[in-house]
């Protein structure tokens, strides 16, 4: 696979002596524009309310038995004014598909750090109305996250993704045409997904005006119609990890917890191996953060001593450069 290149269904496959090789040939792309230096985000999970019924997420507004909240803004701004990790250089505002929380938490929250902090800020909060996407632009983020989740149009519809394909990927060029830096990401070895599909994602992401893109591996998630499925291999989400690295070695590439779950004990090291240069801490309250239930109610939480020592452990070290900023000068 050449730097620009879609990957074929052999690497997306491989194993063994050659899986290393191609993870490493990944990496030393992401050495040669990054250096040794993984960016360091904090993620707030500021609501678990949703309007959104995606069959493979645990918020799905029809699951009636969980827990829903929403965090308090005091605790949250004493949280990162004042108690924040100090290798955290950007924070990142998720949340269900709830535009009362990104109105009332979010908002407030993002004018603040501005004020008082030099933190890049992002959100990862779906499709919101243009009006309330500017308020929070002009309020300071200067990052949009918005999963594609996967690029084959019939299995979104039938797995109840966020709207359609259709409006999900026109509202990313959308965000990216009003002054958004636009990150994305898609779900790998989802139910239904073959390995034809899997591909289409790279031809997906590779079309879209994008800054960076993640992979997650489907884990099957609790209170959902696809809980009994099987999850995805570790190997599939890892090689795509490594051949969208290989596709656009300028992109931020996040290492995504759910590493941890498809591939316990050695899959978060292992997304670092691929080329992954950005590390996501936790911050989200301990007494709400089991209600935030994408995949499992047992989370592997990756506070700032487990990233710092996965970077060690890899030879890599945090980034004193926040994401706003390397986007506002690449």
């Amino acid at each position: 696979m050449e730097t620009g290149e879609l990957p074929t269904l052999a690497e997306l496959q491989v194993t063994e002596t050659a899986q290393s090789a191609y993870h490493a040939g990944a990496a030393a792309l992401t050495r040669e524009r990054f250096g040794r230096r993984v960016f360091v985000r904090a993620v707030v999970e500021v609501s678990n309310f949703c309007r959104e019924n995606c069959h493979y997420c645990g918020m799905r507004r029809d699951n009636r038995d969980l827990s829903r909240y929403r965090s308090r803004l005091e605790e949250l701004t004493d949280l990162l004014l004042h108690h924040r990790p100090a290798s955290v250089t950007d924070i990142n505002f998720q949340a269900g598909e709830d535009p009362v929380a990104a109105r009332e938490i979010v908002l407030p929250l993002l004018r603040r750090l501005r004020q008082e902090t030099r933190l890049g800020l992002s959100v990862c909060l779906g499709t919101l109305s243009p009006a309330l996407t500017e308020e929070l632009r002009t309020a300071g983020a200067t990052i949009y996250i918005i999963k594609f989740e996967l690029a084959d149009p019939e299995l979104y519809r039938r797995l109840e993704a966020p709207g359609t394909l259709v409006e999900r990927t026109a509202h990313v060029r959308w965000l990216a045409e009003h002054g958004w830096r636009v990150s994305s990401g898609f779900i790998a070895g989802l139910p239904g997904q073959d390995l034809a599909s899997v591909r289409d994602n790279f031809r997906l992401a590779a079309e879209l005006p994008l800054v960076g893109c993640s992979v997650s591996p489907f884990v099957p998630g609790a209170g959902t119609p696809t809980d009994a499925a099987d999850p995805a291999s570790i190997d599939l989400a890892l090689n795509s990890m490594a051949a969208l690295r290989r596709m656009r070695p300028d992109w931020v590439i996040p290492a995504v917890s759910a590493l941890n779950l498809a591939g316990p004990g050695t899959g978060y090291r292992r997304g670092l191996r691929t080329g992954a240069n950005l590390c996501t801490i936790n911050l989200t309250p301990e007494e709400v953060r089991g209600d935030y239930l994408l995949y499992k109610r047992e989370r592997f939480i990756m506070n700032e001593e487990r990233i710092l020592e996965a970077l060690a452990a890899e030879g890599l070290e945090p980034s004193p450069t926040s994401l706003a900023d390397h986007f506002a000068t690449a």
